[in-house]
């Protein structure tokens, strides 16, 4: 249940960092952001590793956004707050 729970934020957090960015080749892979996992749910810094992972998988966000998995995740306070302070903005997902 708590490996659930982890695996639902990180995908939150994937979501809220996804934009549109085509020109970069990007494996969208949620669990790549297990690092921002304690930050995000903990409050916690973020460390480095995180903020590098959200920034490459941003390009993915909207698709995570749009599924409705993870969505709830990505639009949290605490990921937000952790793109923030990564220096990675919210995207504007418009279907």
């Amino acid at each position: 249940m708590k490996l659930l729970a982890i695996f639902a934020l990180l995908l939150l957090v994937v979501g809220f960092v996804l934009g549109d960015k085509p020109s970069i080749k990007v494996s969208c892979n949620p669990t790549q952001l297990m690092p921002c996992v304690s930050p995000i749910m903990l409050g916690t810094p973020p460390a480095a590793k995180c903020c590098s992972r959200l920034k490459e998988q941003e390009p993915c966000m909207c698709g995570y956004i749009k599924d409705p998995s993870f969505a709830k995740y990505v639009e949290s306070p605490g990921a937000k707050k952790v793109a923030k302070t990564c220096g990675v903005p919210v995207p504007n997902c418009i279907s």
